[in-house]
């Protein structure tokens, strides 16, 4: 029995002997003991651009965010007279929404696609996709539209669903989100840049707003997938202001 209690006294005087030598180490060289975990690296700036995929279109009230514009009030802004500035901010929306699939968008995460390109389904097609297959992301098209924003734009349009799903259409139901963000007060110069900018942030996820991120940032998997810079250098250059 002598022996082990000399093998347990030995033990016992080298444990302390390391304990002194590790207390008597620079705190820097005792922490290169430990394990250590992967570096803290702060994200560079981001690119101009970045496609991993359309983000998910947010609107998710039957009502949308905003008051909806009166019929007047979509009259006026389909007669004036910048068509070719307000299709070139489509454009910009669709950059940050749907990638090159443009028009025949579907959100990534939709494990079940459609049965055909979205345009050429028609509207009540699309619905009876969605309605077929709950649990998964719906977001379609150009815009991205999500099943409620869908279903309130096509009624507020009064577009009837055997209506194909066509580039016109969608184009004619993003001009009411537009209007809905307050496009017409920004033409006439009632609303500054950045604020209409933020409106548009406001309804289209994969847009930044003046802090640099989505509106939705983190929410369901959303982010802005274009640089604040990029944005309203864009809008400067279609508005010239």
């Amino acid at each position: 029995m002598r022996w082990i209690w000399c093998v347990l006294a030995c033990a016992a005087l080298i444990g302390q002997a390391a304990l002194a030598w590790a207390e008597a180490l620079p705190m820097v060289s005792r922490a290169s003991l430990l394990p250590q975990a992967a570096p803290l690296i702060a994200p560079s700036d981001p690119p101009m651009i970045r496609h991993s995929g359309p983000s998910l279109f947010v609107g998710r009230s039957e009502t949308g965010l905003f008051a909806p514009p009166d019929p007047e009030e979509l009259e006026k802004l389909r007669n004036y007279p910048a068509g070719d500035r307000i299709a070139r901010l489509r454009t910009l929306i669709a950059q940050a929404e749907a990638g090159s699939k443009g028009y025949d968008a579907v959100q990534y995460g939709a494990t079940i696609k459609p049965p055909a390109d979205p345009t050429r389904l028609t509207i009540q097609q699309i619905y009876d996709w969605i309605d077929a297959t709950p649990g998964q992301p719906h977001a379609i098209g150009r815009y991205q539209f999500i099943p409620p924003t869908l279903r309130r734009l096509v009624r507020q349009a009064g577009i009837n669903p055997r209506q194909r799903f066509s580039p016109k259409v969608q184009d004619q139901l993003a001009d009411i989100l537009l209007a809905d963000a307050g496009l017409r007060p920004f033409l006439a110069g009632e609303m500054d840049r950045v604020a209409f900018m933020n409106n548009l942030a406001k309804i289209w996820a994969g847009l930044p707003n003046d802090t640099g991120k989505s509106h939705y940032h983190g929410y369901a998997g959303n982010k802005a997938t274009m640089t604040w810079a990029h944005f309203d250098a864009q809008m400067v250059h279609i508005f010239a202001r």
